[in-house]
């Protein structure tokens, strides 16, 4: 059971990219370089923050950095303001009785100001702000606040969070809310990825909203055909964007069993050579229509008979038969791409 939560600030908790932007941008400016718009920023930032300055302002000490990025600065704050589902998921972790701390690399007193007027300060135990390396920081964190890891997470929005977690041997969730895009954040394979904290209760058992608080079991396959070019259907469900047909098990069936029934439903194919390929953890997946928690059986196999052709039923608007390489430049949906990599990694497909 999950009793203690660490969680970043910037982009996991408070929406404060803008004040932010505008002190990097105050540095930059100061230093006779070229500022950086929003998109440019999101692109180029990373942790530990020393690594992104150092090739922004090469040669810049530490102490310097902080210093100039003080005072630059908005110091009113009044451009923060807490993520939506914040307040509302603070409340319900408070009242379940889980400790809460922020481990974060933004300085010490704008967390604790920010905080404060925010009207959360109260809710943390510990603030411990001002963090170059995470990865390192963790691990006094927790014999400081003895914390077991096993009942411990981290929830934060980059990269670098999702890897100090790992280091500490904590459950990892990713949020889609901040710094870095959810494909970004696939990088560092966190064990959770959440549109936002509206449904984390949910893994906890402690309600929180509609739908089925168990997780939905799904089977789909990369099918490919006799020219080693891979089946990808369009749907509504996933954003407009291109992925593989499946669909849920009926109880009663076996996973092929079902896998055989999905994809005759949605596409009129049927199949050969059928291999399971691996699992995938869906949790929010913040491209799908809805809120919702699936696993998802993933596998390959050819077209049985290449005369067949694709007949789409109404789950799925188009579909188009692509090389891997292809298939790789189109817009596909997050655990689509996810298969496919590892499918080329373990040489099912070139």
């Amino acid at each position: 059971m999950i009793r203690n939560l660490i969680l970043d600030w910037s982009g996991t908790l408070a929406d404060d990219l803008p004040s932010v932007l505008h002190a990097v941008n105050g540095l930059l400016g100061a230093a006779g370089k070229a500022e950086l718009t929003r998109e440019e920023f999101k692109a180029r930032f990373r942790l530990p923050y020393t690594e992104f300055f150092d090739e922004m302002l090469p040669g810049t000490p530490v102490g310097r950095l902080q210093q100039l990025y003080l005072e630059h600065f908005p110091h009113t704050h009044e451009g923060v303001t807490l993520l939506p589902h914040v307040a509302e998921f603070i409340g319900r972790a408070a009242a379940t009785g889980r400790r809460l701390v922020v481990l974060s690399s933004a300085p010490a007193a704008h967390v604790e100001a920010q905080a404060a007027a925010l009207g959360v300060r109260d809710a943390f135990e510990v603030m411990r702000c001002g963090v170059i390396d995470k990865r390192k920081e963790i691990h006094a964190l927790l014999a400081a606040l003895d914390m077991r890891p096993e009942e411990t997470a981290f929830i934060g929005d980059m990269r670098h969070d999702i890897d100090a977690g790992k280091a500490a041997g904590l459950t990892t969730m990713a949020v889609c809310t901040g710094y870095e895009s959810a494909e970004v954040l696939l990088e560092s394979a966190p064990d959770f990825l959440l549109r936002d904290l509206s449904r984390l209760p949910v893994l906890w058992g402690d309600g929180g909203g509609g739908g089925s608080s168990f997780p939905v079991a799904t089977v789909g396959a990369l099918i490919l055909n006799g020219a080693g070019e891979l089946l990808l259907i369009r749907t509504h469900k996933w954003s407009h964007r291109w992925g593989i047909p499946g669909g849920k098990i009926k109880r009663g069936e076996t996973c092929e069993e079902a896998l055989l029934r999905e994809i005759a439903e949605e596409t009129g194919l049927t199949l050969r050579g059928v291999e399971f390929v691996m699992v995938q953890d869906c949790v929010e997946p913040p491209e799908f229509q809805r809120s919702a928690h699936f696993l998802l059986l993933n596998y390959i196999a050819r077209r049985a008979d290449e005369e067949q052709q694709v007949v789409l039923n109404e789950e799925a608007q188009a579909f188009q038969w692509l090389t891997p390489a292809g298939a790789l430049k189109a817009d596909l949906n997050i655990p689509t791409r996810t298969l496919i990599d590892e499918c080329m990694r373990r040489g099912l497909v070139s």
